[in-house]
């Protein structure tokens, strides 16, 4: 099964491994290129944010199609002396200048190196200099979660030692600090920090500052950079944790967010996305289905109402991807926990179309359920990494699935033990109260046993949140008075107004086909 899952995780094409054009010249400046920069400067200098928007997420992405499909953008330094060799707006550039370059073509491992250092020197100025710049949130989201991918990128292309060469071994134990994990969660946890994000998101509440109201901007003259940086950056170490396995320490990032509530997260719909796909899988592994549940369903309704608006958007098959996977998590939740009830109608519509058959195997509990658990998880979940670098000295294997085989191992080791409370879930379904006598009888153990089961039951389908208290996942509960075993199920509430709004939209569609029929 191992082998589906190659996916990247991130909006990058599979482009040619190296520079196929040989006309490429790293110093010739065309005109568009030369306006573009000049005009992106005057306007990060005016803190014109509108126009820088406009600029850095249509005017940049025009010129890479038409000049740029498969070379790089000019050199830093042939651009630089149209905008006064002004150091931050070159470091700037150059962040856009790799992103394009992961974007298009494969990076050197030079060129990874030089990436690193980079985001280096942009972080140093902004968490030591004074940067009185308002740039665009998409921007600075998009700073962070390209750091965290170029990083995961990184790892996983260590991680494949087979075919290194040795002037790339050679490179890897000069720049061994270059995307270290330590060097990664610093710089995020220090713009966590500088930022004092926590702070403001707590006088947030009490309403001594206005954060996500004006979505992070600062329309006082000062600069917004730092603190979305920073805003992000719980994100991005969310992310991380995920990506190394860590899902309690990655919740704990980003306690200071209320993911119940509309954020500045929410305003980038990459980031609101990425968040709640991480938020969600994190949630999954540790047992905590239903919160699982709720915002998967939340995120999925969110993408399913405004998808159209973001067909023209660079991220729109991100977009796509992430979908996909968050309704193949959605199902995994729901085989494990059937609360269907907290999903809404459009949703479970799109789940069932999609997962519906896979869905009544999973909770089957046989083998074939078990590989379509396999299958699911290795489709959705995020691309995972060894962190620590190899030993040079040892015959060189790839061991970049590694990370991955030990999270699904983990995870399938979860279904097996669910598997074993299917039996008397199917029992507690059936019945108001039953004996303890009878209900083993039908399950063909002896009573000691079925009190084990039952333990094993209320175990499972109990989970500690994240402030410590003891939840429930399970639609089925019950009590056992004397020898006598009660069962308590949760009630759904019947939905009409979900019903009655599709059979409008239905009948809407079929007068407006009418409509267009001509009558002869």
């Amino acid at each position: 099964m191992a082998a589906t899952y190659d996916h990247d995780d991130h909006h990058h094409s599979n482009a040619p491994s190296t520079l196929s054009s040989t006309d490429y010249d790293p110093n010739f400046v065309p005109d568009s290129v030369k306006t573009f920069v000049v005009l992106l400067y005057r306007h990060i200098r005016e803190k014109n944010v509108y126009e820088i928007h406009q600029m850095y997420e249509t005017t940049f992405h025009t010129i890479s199609d038409r000049k740029f499909k498969d070379t790089p953008w000019p050199s830093v330094d042939a651009i630089a002396p149209s905008v006064d060799n002004d150091h931050v707006f070159c470091l700037l550039y150059r962040e856009m200048w790799f992103r394009h370059l992961y974007a298009r073509m494969q990076p050197t491992l030079k060129q990874r190196i030089d990436s690193w250092d980079n985001y280096c020197s942009l972080f140093q100025v902004v968490l030591h200099g004074v940067v009185n710049m308002q740039l665009p949130n998409q921007w600075l989201w998009d700073m962070v979660d390209e750091f965290v991918y170029q990083f995961q990128s990184f790892c996983q292309y260590r991680a494949k030692m087979k075919s290194k060469t040795e002037q790339e071994i050679a490179l890897l134990r000069q720049f061994d600090q270059a995307w270290s994990v330590y060097g990664v969660l610093n710089y995020l946890q220090a713009l966590v920090d500088k930022s004092m994000i926590i702070d403001i998101l707590e006088r947030e509440k009490e309403g001594l500052e206005q954060f996500t109201a004006d979505d992070g901007y600062d329309y006082n003259g000062g600069s917004n950079v730092l603190r979305v940086l920073g805003y992000f950056s719980m994100v991005g170490l969310l992310r991380v944790h995920c990506l190394l396995g860590d899902y309690h320490t990655g919740l704990k990032c980003m306690r200071p967010i209320d993911i119940s509530q509309h954020g500045v997260y929410t305003t980038v719909i990459g980031s609101h996305i990425t968040t709640i796909y991480h938020y969600g899988f994190a949630n999954l592994m540790l047992r905590r289905y239903v919160v699982a549940i709720r915002e998967f369903n939340k995120i999925l309704l969110y993408i399913y109402k405004t998808k159209q608006y973001h067909q023209k958007s660079p991220q729109y098959e991100q977009i796509l991807k992430k979908n996909e996977q968050m309704y193949a998590l959605l199902a995994i939740c729901l085989s494990l926990c059937p609360q269907t009830k907290l999903v809404e109608e459009t949703v479970n519509s799109q789940l069932r179309e999609k997962y519906g058959e896979k869905m009544s195997r999973m909770q089957r509990y046989d083998d074939e359920a078990f590989a379509l658990y396999d299958e699911l998880f290795s489709y959705a979940c995020p691309k995972f990494i060894t962190p620590s670098p190899p030993n040079y000295d040892e015959p060189l294997v790839n061991y970049n699935q590694d990370a991955y085989r030990l999270q699904l191992k983990l995870f399938l080791y979860e279904v097996k033990q669910q598997q074993l409370l299917y039996g008397v879930r199917t029992f507690l379904k059936v019945y108001s109260t039953i004996s303890l006598g009878k209900l083993s009888t039908y399950m063909e153990v002896d009573e000691a046993t079925l009190r084990t089961i039952l333990m094993t039951y209320k175990h499972k389908t109990h989970t500690v949140d994240a402030d410590g208290k003891i939840i429930s996942n399970a639609d089925i509960d019950f009590y056992i008075d004397d020898d006598m075993v009660h069962i308590i199920e949760s009630k759904t509430p019947k939905r009409y107004g979900d019903y009655f709004m599709r059979q409008i939209a239905k009948l809407e569609g079929v007068m407006n086909d009418m409509d267009r029929i001509k009558l002869e």
